[in-house]
């Protein structure tokens, strides 16, 4: 009864967006908010196609990969927002670290409907938790 009650707060958590970073990237941890000072290095856009974006993102400071993946989401938002649409669609991430500097390269399809998919966000929502999350926008 234990392990059910712990499984739907598992599930809770998941889908109200605490997880999103770690679906997209592997490799996660804990680590402590109190020890993570990130350097919001440089956030490039690059339109693919129509609707496809890629997001060139740098930073310092990331505890992991899912930082680097959090700082491109937060771009893909705020992007969809400011062509007019309201939503964007995780297509992938990948991140490199060398030396303390951690680049990440994600494409994101924008949307002014609610794409398919597992990985859609709300573009509004997501900057708004930026924002309060202290990660920049583009």
């Amino acid at each position: 009864m234990l392990n059910q009650a712990i499984a739907q707060i598992g599930l809770v958590f998941a889908l109200s967006g605490g997880l999103s970073a770690c679906a997209a990237v592997q490799g996660t941890q804990n680590v402590s908010k109190t020890d993570f000072h990130p350097q919001y290095l440089r956030i490039e856009t690059d339109l693919l196609d129509r609707d496809l974006v890629d997001f060139k993102v740098v930073m310092r400071g990331a505890r992991t990969k899912a930082d680097v993946a959090d700082y491109a989401k937060c771009a893909a938002a705020q992007y969809a927002l400011i062509r007019g649409y309201g939503f964007a669609r995780h297509v992938r991430t990948t991140v490199t670290e060398k030396d303390g500097l951690w680049r990440g390269d994600a494409v994101y399809t924008v949307s002014a409907a609610l794409p398919a998919g597992r990985l859609t966000l709300d573009a509004e929502v997501v900057v708004e938790n930026c924002k309060s999350d202290g990660i920049p926008t583009v």
